[in-house]
């Protein structure tokens, strides 16, 4: 099941993400971060236990760019389309705020370029470098996410 995120999945959410930065699939983000950007976060529900087990963030970047970030499905049900589903539930919403570029900082790139989106330099994601890039530890030399863009 998905549904926009609330308050008592926090917690999963930072789970998570940081379980999958720990294997190196994305970086890291802290409880203050996720509670920050909450309305942001799409989940999707196991049926039986209703726990979460994916997660996946539109954030709006600037007037016409949004970022599709934290995409995370654990790793048992991987391969069922529920990336697929998170991502366009995102895009959906973007949409809806009249957001039709949206770009992705991925390690997955073959994913993206199965839901549309192709590989672009970073320099031309110039307000994102501005935002969160600047304060990641792996900027700007050792940053190895591809960007992806898909302009609907």
């Amino acid at each position: 099941m998905l549904r926009k995120a609330k308050i008592r999945d926090v917690k999963s959410i930072h789970q998570m993400i940081n379980a999958s930065a720990g294997k190196g699939e994305m970086l890291p983000r802290s409880l203050m971060d996720i509670y920050g950007s909450l309305r942001d976060f799409f989940v999707y529900l196991d049926d039986k236990e209703q726990i979460v087990i994916g997660v996946c963030a539109m954030n709006i970047i600037w007037e016409n760019l949004a970022e599709i970030r934290s995409l995370c499905v654990e790793e048992r049900y991987r391969r069922q389309g529920l990336g697929r589903v998170l991502v366009e539930a995102c895009i959906s919403e973007a949409i809806t705020l009249d957001l039709f570029r949206i770009f992705t900082l991925t390690y997955k790139r073959e994913f993206f370029e199965r839901l549309g989106f192709h590989e672009v330099q970073r320099s031309t994601l110039s307000e994102k470098i501005w935002s969160d890039c600047f304060r990641c530890p792996k900027y700007p030399d050792y940053c190895d996410e591809v960007a992806m863009i898909i302009e609907l």
